[in-house]
């Protein structure tokens, strides 16, 4: 059930969503129509069978969104199949209030950890991640991508990263969410959107610190060759020669600082395969009829097996069951289109 805030400033579009007004085996479906316009929650059928509590404030202010969500225990994804037929690009930052997030399944295995305590988790709304959590409170912000990437260098580094709650920043950020929940419905438009953007800065430099990329000369130089790093990798994705030796000659770095750099996604190899395969996933939905071998071989593939598996072991899935089930995703949205104009 949906309600607005009457004595909100009208520059700021609130709702707010109940499971409770449903009747139980309505509760989790009235969830997951809620939220399905950005991630899947995968059902269970205990909350079928017994219901499932779930309420959330949702805040926008211009480009920017911000909501404060209680839920049961659930799973939820962001796919690579939905990644690949949406729109949504933004960054985002969780903030475990009660109960902590759980865990997190990420691109990158190094990063699938259970985040039990409190603190903030970010995530790339282009990269696909899985969760199971427990019971919890959780503020999520919504921003931008042109914003956090102004202040931070190649932002998609921070895709399943945690900052547990026991530096001084990372507490005065949490608070500063803390504080805006509480007070958000009373302030103006204008004040809401200068506080949410102060804490996009902070958000920033937050995981900017916990990277070295943030703080004095040494870390800045850091950041601009980790920059360097990853625009010449992406430059040259499409090229066989790729690899990390490529890189090692061609920018003439020290491997030891070139692996220290990427031992965060289970170093530069494991880099380059796994921007490669987000390629991939790009073109195997934009390119329909493009032979999966063709797509394998233009992304310095060897041969065909060996990019279904190591596509299957990154998304659960083959290639060619992605495109199977967005064509039947467009297809289901077709015919739902239809079925509502034939209502008019």
């Amino acid at each position: 059930m949906i309600h607005k805030h009457a004595g909100i400033d009208p520059g700021i579009a609130h709702s707010h969503f109940n499971t409770q007004g449903e009747a139980p085996h309505r509760q989790l479906l009235a969830w997951r129509d809620r939220v399905g316009h950005i991630v899947d929650v995968l059902p269970a059928l205990a909350h079928v069978a017994q219901g499932f509590s779930g309420r959330i404030d949702r805040y926008t202010i211009g480009d920017l969104v911000f909501t404060d969500s209680r839920t049961n225990p659930l799973k939820i994804e962001r796919s690579v199949a939905r990644i690949s037929t949406d729109n949504t690009r933004c960054y985002v930052f969780q903030v475990a209030m009660e109960g902590g997030l759980g865990t997190v399944a990420g691109l990158y295995r190094q990063r699938n950890a259970a985040q039990s305590g409190l603190g903030i988790l970010a995530l790339d709304m282009n990269q696909p991640f899985r969760m199971q959590r427990p019971a919890c409170r959780v503020l999520t912000f919504f921003v931008p991508r042109p914003l956090v990437e102004s202040s931070f260098p190649d932002a998609d580094a921070l895709h399943g990263r945690f900052v547990a709650d026991t530096s001084p920043l990372t507490r005065m950020v949490c608070d500063h969410l803390a504080a805006l929940n509480r007070n958000l419905t009373m302030m103006s438009a204008s004040a809401v959107d200068s506080a949410l953007r102060a804490c996009a800065h902070l958000l920033v430099a937050t995981f900017g610190k916990q990277m070295r990329l943030t703080g004095n000369a040494r870390a800045a130089a850091r950041a601009a060759l980790f920059g360097q790093v990853r625009r010449h990798i992406r430059a040259h994705l499409h090229q066989a020669h790729l690899s990390p030796e490529s890189v090692l000659t061609t920018l003439q770095l020290p491997r030891p600082t070139l692996y220290r750099m990427f031992e965060h996604e289970g170093g530069i190899g494991a880099y380059i395969r796994n921007l490669r395969l987000r390629e991939a996933a790009d073109e195997l939905v934009k390119f329909p009829h493009m032979a999966v071998m063709d797509i394998a071989y233009g992304l310095g593939f060897k041969s065909a097996s060996d990019f279904t598996r190591a596509f299957r072991r990154a998304y659960d899935m083959a290639p060619q069951d992605l495109r199977a089930q967005v064509s039947g995703s467009q297809r289901a949205q077709v015919a739902a289109t239809a079925n509502t104009d034939s209502w008019k």
